[in-house]
């Protein structure tokens, strides 16, 4: 069974995540958004048929929009399906608007999409503002990890004396 929605109690489905996000960016603020779907859409997303590596959301004009979300073609659709990784419109209020826009262009942030889910029956987007790393960044963390593993090492030795 689903779990629950914490703070609404509805059943939160998930659908897919964007695993490759937390890797390449530093995530700081998150937000639940919805989104603007065909009816094929939903069918295929209801069949977990959704790719969200290497898409983003921009804004253009007052909107924010996702960019380069895969979602599998639904077969039986036939000619009304939808095209694969059509733009798609996210649903904000207009004061989430200008704050996100802000942070997105003062201060550098790019708007990823970090995981797709069902919160009862509506498709919800959670976007999240991250800040690229560097491949130094990755560097450290692994020397991070090397000293962390020593150092269990020379504990674990400690104790079995």
């Amino acid at each position: 069974m689903a779990p629950k929605d914490p703070k609404s109690k509805t059943l939160v489905k998930p659908i897919a995540r964007n695993a490759k996000a937390t890797v390449r960016y530093e995530l700081e603020e998150h937000l639940e958004v919805g989104i603007v779907l065909t009816g094929s859409e939903v069918k295929s997303l209801r069949m977990g048929r959704c790719d969200l590596e290497g898409s983003f959301a921009l804004f253009e004009g007052n909107e924010l929009f996702l960019k380069n979300a895969f979602i599998a073609p639904y077969e039986q659709a036939g000619t009304f399906g939808h095209e694969p990784k059509r733009t798609r419109k996210l649903l904000l209020h207009a004061a989430q608007i200008e704050k996100w826009r802000g942070r997105a262009t003062i201060r550098g942030l790019t708007i990823v999409p970090v995981r797709v889910y069902f919160k009862g029956s509506h498709v919800k987007v959670e976007v999240a503002l991250g800040k690229g790393k560097k491949t130094s960044d990755d560097r450290e963390k692994i020397k991070r990890e090397v000293e962390m593993k020593e150092a269990r090492a020379a504990v674990d030795a400690v104790r079995r004396r």
